[in-house]
């Protein structure tokens, strides 16, 4: 129930994600983005005419595209802003890497310890503060402001309504971008190709990674109409950004994320909040699509632990059991993870 972390997004031995790459691999496996693969070309228009943002950069990670992303906002800004509007307000809670500026970009405490100074021009707001925003925006000089339509790693908690609009409302008053990670929620999972077309957003930079490479290494920032040009060359890059073995297997992956598959996931998603919330060692769950959170009446750790022993994996976040199961998880082997997991919630 854990999916490599949503990378397995069609499962362990995704034989056509296999055959996809093994095709590739007997052509060439590398050119470098100094060259355009076919692989390249292909994926970068699937994903654009998917989203309707118009061009892609592609790298090795969702940190990697977060960094991107930052850039790209920022030049922006600078551009037309005027210098000094680098500030990007992202949300308390909120997870976007590992690098040092994209902990920095991380609404989380525990995640910087240790690893100071970061790099500055971060701002936090507070989802259940809509008006923090406005705040935030007018104190600094932002060029954006960075969301995850559910927040994984600060605990599977989808962002309110009123913050939702309060975004909107925010961005359009200060001329600010708006930036959707979605490394972990997209490419399916949330129900949607992405998680922000839940919510009615028209992000102006759209990060994934994640499922979208299915098991192998991928990251993408997707920039629409109003950044596509901000790049010019020499102003980013990446040796195996791009990959054309990896562009095949994620062609393999995206070309069937169809309206049958995802509302399957729906609802899949569907029979998941309603087997867990009726279960009596269960306290609440949230999350959107087969990005579920559960936060149950025992320890996390006692509950993993039990699940693991029953044969089912799982997986954390802060307080809750994270479960990112497989796109195409069939129904009876659904059914029977959930059985264990609300007998190892149950359990004295």
């Amino acid at each position: 129930m854990g999916s490599g972390i949503a990378v397995n997004a069609f499962g362990v031995s995704d034989q056509e994600w296999i055959d996809a790459v093994t095709a590739q691999l007997n052509r060439y496996q590398h050119t470098s983005n100094l060259f355009y693969s076919a692989p390249c070309a292909k994926l970068a228009q699937m994903l654009c005419e998917a989203t309707g943002l118009k061009k892609v950069f592609y790298g090795n990670s969702g940190a990697e595209a977060n960094e991107c992303a930052i850039k790209a906002a920022r030049k922006w800004a600078e551009q037309t802003k005027g210098p000094g509007h680098h500030t990007i307000i992202t949300l308390k809670n909120s997870f976007h890497g590992r690098t040092i500026t994209t902990l920095a970009a991380t609404g989380q405490d525990v995640f910087h310890q240790q690893f100071t100074p970061l790099t500055e021009g971060f701002v936090y707001a507070d989802t259940e503060k809509p008006e923090s925003l406005a705040a935030l925006a007018a104190e600094h000089n932002a060029a954006a402001i960075m969301f995850e339509a559910v927040q994984g790693e600060g605990g599977v908690l989808p962002l309110p309504a009123d913050f939702v609009q309060a975004m909107k409302d925010v961005a359009a008053k200060e001329n600010l971008l708006l930036i959707a990670d979605e490394v972990q929620l997209g490419n399916g999972r949330s129900g949607a190709m992405y998680g922000y077309m839940n919510l009615g957003l028209e992000p102006d930079i759209v990060t994934t990674a994640k499922g979208l490479g299915g098991g192998l290494p991928i990251g993408v920032c997707m920039l629409g109409q109003r950044v596509a040009d901000v790049f010019t060359p020499g102003d980013h890059g990446s040796t195996f950004g791009g990959n054309p073995a990896v562009c095949a297997g994620a062609i393999s992956i995206f070309s069937r994320l169809t309206d049958e598959l995802l509302a399957g996931v729906r609802e899949k998603s569907k029979m998941i909040f309603d087997t867990l919330s009726a279960a009596e060692g269960v306290e609440s769950v949230t999350g959107m699509g087969l990005m579920i959170g559960l936060k149950a009446k025992k320890p996390t750790k006692d509950v993993v632990a039990a699940c693991r022993e029953k044969g089912v994996l799982v997986l954390t976040a802060k307080d809750k059991v994270r479960l990112l199961p497989a796109l195409n998880i069939p129904d009876d082997l659904l059914k029977e993870a959930l059985t264990r997991i609300v007998a190892a919630c149950a359990e004295a």
